[in-house]
Parts: structure tokens; sequence; C-alpha cells
């Protein structure tokens, strides 16, 4: 299995309520409408969980301040995301996503990249 993991600011103008929100309402069905172009097999949001218990966590490590949140995109394998270059439903796909993407994240201070999941505990 190949994810995608997407860590995601807001854009400036948007407090933490009004970036989840839309991420969840609005990208997060696009995102489901686009899945069988897209060859995704699992679309997971983990939105940050804001508050004292999380400053507190930060402050015991001397962490920075939290990503708004992590998107995990799943695929098959490494030949299914290669094979979307070659999709014209998946370009067209990626277009709108990204096109969407611009209303509500910082795209410049949002770091992706493809990781291969390696178990360490079962669960």
């Amino acid at each position: 299995m190949i994810k995608v993991i997407f860590c995601l600011r807001r854009r400036p103008e948007l407090d933490a309520a009004e970036f989840q929100r839309y991420w969840l309402e609005q990208h997060g069905p696009l995102v489901r409408s686009h899945q069988e172009a897209l060859g995704m097999v699992r679309y997971v949001q983990c939105h940050t969980a804001y508050g004292t218990m999380t400053d507190r966590f930060r402050a015991s490590r001397g962490a920075p301040e939290p990503y708004d949140g992590v998107a995990e995109l799943w695929f098959e394998s490494w030949q299914a995301i290669e094979d979307l270059a070659k999709n014209p439903a998946a370009r067209a796909a990626n277009k709108e996503l990204l096109e969407d993407e611009k209303r509500f994240i910082d795209l410049a201070n949002s770091p992706l990249w493809y990781a291969e999941e390696k178990e360490v505990y079962p669960g």
C-alpha cells in the first residue's frame, strides 16, 4: 500500500473551524466523487484537536505549532499511481481537486509526499 501524506496549513484568512468545516463538508465529498478516476483505496482526514491538551503536549516536547490537519490518500501500488498520468479522467480530477484546495489550503506551506507504511505494532 502506498500513501500520499499531505500536511495541511489553512489559508491565513480562515480560522481553524472554517478550515476544518470546508475540508470535511466541501472538499471531502469532492475527493470521494473522484475516487474511481483516481484509483484511491482510502481517504482519511486527520483534523487537529486544538486546545489545552494539544498545547500541553506540544510544550512538553518543545514542538512547533501543529498543522491544521493531515490527509492520507491510499493507493494499491506504485504502478497504480504511475498509471494516473495516462488517465485523462484522473488528470481532470486532479485539476479540479487542486483548484478546490487553493480555496482553503496554504499550498506553499503544506508539504506532501509519498510514503510506504511499515507496521511496527499490530492493531
